[in-house]
């Protein structure tokens, strides 16, 4: 039998958003392969182990403190909207990762595009 931790690390790895987790320490312990590509520029798997304070303005990093923060005061505060990106035509948000007793171990940034896939159906 599979081990169910596998179909989790093959949907985000699979995902072609970017997917970059921290863990409360704000370390990125994560980064997906379309992260890596994303963030090439910046230093793609060389950012997994440094902390994401190290990628953000001053600004970005007291907006990420003041979320997780949130995050912390509840297992009910889970997700905050971050901001919308005209130029990609996305929306970025906030995702707290929490363990099975529901304890915040970490989050991420997820990113919802408003684009059409105009790609063919069922091209294989």
């Amino acid at each position: 039998m599979t081990d169910p931790g596998e179909y989790f690390r093959s949907i985000v790895e699979q995902d072609t958003a970017p997917i970059v987790i921290c863990d409360v320490g704000h370390i990125i312990v994560y980064m997906n392969p379309s992260a890596v590509r994303y963030f090439g520029d910046r230093g793609g798997s060389d950012l997994v182990g440094k902390s994401i304070f190290d990628c953000h303005g001053p600004a970005s990093n007291d907006r990420i403190r003041q979320v997780v923060g949130w995050f912390s005061g509840s297992p009910d505060n889970n997700i905050v909207h971050t901001s919308y990106s005209e130029r990609h035509n996305r929306d970025t948000y906030m995702v707290a990762l929490r363990d099975a007793e529901r304890r915040l171990i970490g989050y991420y940034e997820k990113h919802e595009y408003r684009n059409r896939d105009a790609s063919d159906l069922y091209k294989m």
